[in-house]
């Protein structure tokens, strides 16, 4: 095939500046005339000289427009000189399979088509974002070169090469005389054989099988892929791997509108899943995101594992897991805004402890670096060095696996933990799709409220209790590695007793705003009781304090995890 560049003149669009994790709009944005074009040219303006001759890998999570998105970037790399695409079969790849992929070939880069969590379908959202050689999110130094960039763009490069994206193989073109060529790859292959690298599967098979189980009984699982991009890999690793029957496996089809779910797996919109382990027998309940970084577990009765002490918990285990036994537990670390649970565990295995701004691609400089192998996002994100993502399978894996290596049900294991290293009860407030103008309003009053020298020492009160504030700011991150700061990453209250209240806007949303409500509470004893009860002043005084029913017109909000 010989096929020959057209250059087409265009012109900026405004509002393209990638958010946490890309950029991410509603699908009819992304279809207007040139928009994506637009946008990828300038993800591959902003590699500069590198993109030449280099590889890519392209895929995404399967919603509305992944297909033809993953067509044209096909069509742009051909025409501004890269040299070799991966990209999976249909235009789908798991975000964590495109981090493994890139680190396998070693390519310049990948190319993710998702919107995460947030809705799919004609009338919902589409996302694009960059994640570069080290497998991980591009860092906000790069981000903002493509920014730059989609504000200046006048023409675009594009070459008609036509590859069958719904079939595995390779196709070979000559573009203006140099080579290119595309290899479409089984989505799922590369990502099984690393997994398989990391943990015990026979150890996992004869678990899940009920060989190594007291009474012989084998494990009771439900397993919902939300109709995302994980359908695939749990069917292959969970079903076919490890032996699970296939009821235990659900939604497991990618759908461009999810099926009408909602593919963000919390209490809310996992409710189908929650629903069913807690009138049912099973051992284990989980849920994925649309494109399979996100995770949420439950144990029997639907007892649900909050993120931060998903992560603290896997930490306390890590050794058990093979990956982490060849080659060694480095730093532990964890989002800001996410309860400092593993803080301690940290503390008890004597290593480094790392606080991070939200998004991964700040985990990624430590990893590379060598001083982190855990962390986590108390936004249902949990994931090791294995890639530069956080990672759903692979949490349901190590979840796997420490009920294999202790023999106790999840909330035992949990329990347990708790009476080791006490208990940070903790919440989330999503209020979605919010006003932004007022939010923004919101912030900066708040901001110059909690950072007015008078705000430290004030004695806030609700429901009984009284907590005395130590420190109030707008959280700072300091790069240890290559020592560039990120500022105004949430608003911060922390109390005397560690108790905190963290206020932020998300930056994954497509539309207005969503902000975010932390908030977290440390017991030593009072281990067992309700979240919800525990946290209700604390929750209080940040409604007063930040004034957010007023602000945001909302009386409850959108989400609660």
């Amino acid at each position: 095939m010989s096929v020959t560049v057209e250059t087409v003149a265009t012109t900026p669009y405004e509002g393209q500046k990638p958010g946490t994790s890309g950029l991410r709009k509603k699908v009819k944005v992304f279809t207007q005339k040139n928009y994506t074009e637009n946008f990828v040219q300038c993800i591959l303006d902003a590699n500069g000289s590198a993109l030449a001759g280099s590889t890519l890998v392209v895929g995404g999570d399967g919603r509305y427009f992944c297909k033809e998105a993953a067509e044209l970037i096909v069509r742009l790399c051909a025409a501004n000189g890269v040299r070799k695409i991966l990209l999976g079969q249909n235009g789908i790849l798991s975000t964590p399979a495109v981090s493994s992929l890139i680190r396998r070939h070693k390519a310049l880069g990948g190319i993710v088509l998702t919107a995460s969590h947030n809705p799919g379908g004609p009338e919902n959202d589409f996302g694009i974002k960059f994640n570069c050689e080290n497998g991980g999110p591009a860092p906000d130094a790069f981000t903002n070169k493509i920014y730059a960039l989609s504000g200046e763009i006048k023409q675009y490069k594009i070459a008609p090469v036509a590859v069958d994206v719904g079939k595995v193989g390779v196709t070979n073109a000559d573009v203006n005389g140099a080579p290119f060529t595309v290899e479409v790859i089984d989505s799922v292959a590369d990502y099984v054989l690393l997994m398989q690298e990391i943990f015990d599967f026979e150890r996992l098979r004869d678990f899940v099988s009920g060989k190594s189980r007291p009474g012989g009984q084998a494990l009771k699982m439900r397993i919902d892929s939300m109709n995302g991009v994980t359908g695939s890999y749990v069917e292959q690793i969970f079903v076919n791997c490890l032996g699970a029957p296939k009821d235990g496996v659900v939604h497991t089809t990618p759908l461009p509108d999810f099926g009408g779910l909602h593919p963000d797996p919390n209490l809310t919109y996992a409710k189908d899943l929650v629903d069913t382990v807690r009138a049912g027998d099973y051992d284990i309940g989980a849920a994925f995101d649309g494109d399979g970084d996100r995770n949420m577990i439950i144990g029997r009765k639907a007892f649900f594992v909050t993120p931060s002490d998903s992560l603290a918990v896997i930490a306390h285990y890590l050794e058990c897991i093979p990956y982490f036994k060849r080659n060694g537990v480095q730093g532990l670390a964890r989002s800001m805004p996410t309860a400092s649970a593993v803080d301690r565990v940290a503390e008890a295995l004597g290593k480094e402890m790392f606080e991070v701004p939200t998004g991964w691609k700040y985990f990624g400089n430590l990893m590379d670096a060598g001083r982190l192998c855990l962390c986590g996002e108390e936004s249902f994100g949990t994931g090791s060095n294995h890639i530069r993502e956080k990672d759903g399978v692979w949490a349901v894996l190590a979840w796997l696996s420490l009920m294999s290596h202790t023999g106790k049900s999840i909330e035992d294991i949990c329990v347990e933990h708790w009476k080791r290293y006490g208990r940070n009860y903790f919440t989330r407030y999503d209020y979605e799709e919010c006003d932004l103008a007022p939010c923004n309003e919101m912030m900066e009053t708040l901001e110059k409220t909690i950072t007015d020298g008078a705000f430290v020492g004030r004695e806030l009160s609700a429901g009984g209790k009284t907590y005395k504030v130590k420190l109030g700011d707008n959280f700072s991150y300091n790069d240890p590695i290559d020592k560039s700061v990120s500022t105004k990453q949430g608003l911060r209250i922390v109390f005397t007793d560690g108790s905190r209240i963290v206020m932020r806007l998300s930056g994954t949303g497509s539309s207005g705003a969503t902000v975010r409500l932390y908030i977290d509470s440390y017991e030593k004893e009072n281990v067992l009781g309700s979240a919800s009860e525990m946290l209700k002043p604390l929750i209080d005084i940040a409604l007063e304090v930040s004034k957010l029913p007023t602000y945001t017109g909302r009386n409850a909000p959108t989400v609660i995890t």
